[in-house]
């Protein structure tokens, strides 16, 4: 009996200990609604934690959301995308940019709703971020889209407001620049 009792109790200690781990949830409120957002903290930790500070400081309120890419607004690109973009803090007011997390590390996609962060070259990441509409493989690492093949580094998924997305992608823009922009009104954690 005690030695049955001494593992039992051990993992009874560990379990009781053990605290799960949440990703946090993040509520985007824009002027064409609710965008409601998991943040992958367990898998994409530079990246995720680089969007929090800018959750966390406020700095998206008053932000918009600027490009729509469609399938008719790319004439000049062999590989075509569907993403709305925004996010773009005022230059002086973001932060460091941050290591390049490539989805070959992080071994998230570029699916349906997923969101991810914006660069020119790779290590350049700050603010802006995407969500893409319909799955982007061409996005993840090894894609064709950036000619440098790391792709981009994805971070979390839209729980909901899809609809919002893809009203936002639909809106009237010249070329990929949407007109007017949809305004960000606030940006906030809602969960662990």
């Amino acid at each position: 009996m005690k030695k049955l009792f001494l593992p039992l109790m051990a993992l009874f200690l560990t379990s009781a200990t053990a605290v799960p781990a949440h990703n946090p949830k993040v509520l985007v409120r824009s002027e064409a609604g609710d965008i409601t957002i998991e943040v992958f903290l367990d898998q994409a930790p530079t990246t995720a934690a680089n969007f929090l500070r800018y959750v966390d400081a406020g700095l998206y309120d008053g932000t918009t959301f600027f490009r729509t890419v469609t399938m008719n607004n790319q004439p000049r690109n062999k590989v075509k995308i569907e993403v709305i973009q925004g996010g773009q803090v005022a230059e002086g007011r973001e932060f460091p940019p941050v290591a390049h997390e490539t989805t070959q590390k992080t071994s998230l996609k570029h699916s349906d709703a997923v969101v991810s962060m914006a660069r020119s070259n790779p290590g350049t990441a700050t603010s802006s971020f995407f969500i893409c509409i319909h799955d982007q493989p061409e996005l993840d690492f090894g894609g064709r889209r950036n000619p440098d093949g790391q792709g981009f580094a994805a971070f979390g998924k839209v729980l909901s407001g899809m609809d919002v997305v893809r009203k936002i992608q639909r809106l009237p823009a010249k070329g990929q620049q949407l007109d007017p922009p949809v305004k960000i009104i606030s940006v906030r954690r809602i969960g662990p």
